[in-house]
């Protein structure tokens, strides 16, 4: 019988289903909970993730920006009916950056982003998170990330349900949206 334990996962690197990610869930959390700090891990991976891929010219980064659902009802994805989805980051490349004249702003992006990521906080669950990015699939975002603070490690997910896993010390490449991210950079904290 194959292991399931975190670190078994990180010996195996690779592609694996999102099946294998649900049932690590009991390996890697405590009733229903991630075991994580405060969430000033939360602020400051999002905060590096920012700066990070900011740099990238090709890429426009957005924090917190609401994605209209376009009748997608997300209740299938067993979440409560809504008419928006707002990812901790959303990344455009391809798709159009949704266009906003300064007085005139508009509430949700009518466009999804080509990049989607999520940044595990204390109150989600990885179910829920991994219901979260089938969603994003469904509006046609082609790459979702979670971002586990606690672990040091980050989940680059592929439609319809592949997705690859980049502990400490490794490089995150992210072969859809041609982004190439060393995890130091999202995880340490200045001296």
């Amino acid at each position: 019988q194959e292991s399931r334990g975190l670190g078994d996962v990180y010996k195996r690197q690779g592609v694996f289903n999102m099946s294998e990610l649900i049932e690590l869930e009991h390996d890697t959390i405590d009733d229903g909970k991630l075991n994580r700090q405060v969430l000033i891990n939360h602020s400051r991976a999002q905060g590096k993730l920012i700066v990070s891929l900011a740099q990238d010219e090709r890429l426009e980064v957005m924090p917190e920006l609401s994605i209209d659902l376009k009748g997608l009802d997300i209740s299938q994805f067993g979440f409560k009916s809504t008419i928006e989805l707002k990812p901790d980051i959303s990344v455009y490349w391809q798709t159009p950056v949704p266009e906003a004249e300064p007085l005139d702003d508009i509430i949700r992006s009518p466009s999804p982003p080509d990049l989607a990521i999520e940044i595990i906080s204390t109150s989600q669950t990885l179910t829920e998170m991994t219901n979260k990015v089938k969603a994003y699939f469904a509006l046609n975002v082609k790459s979702c990330w979670l971002v586990l603070p606690s672990l040091s490690t980050i989940y680059v997910f592929y439609p319809p349900h592949r997705y690859r896993v980049f502990p400490p010390d490794t490089e995150l490449v992210d072969e859809t949206m041609d982004i190439h991210l060393p995890i130091q950079k999202v995880f340490k904290s200045c001296s």
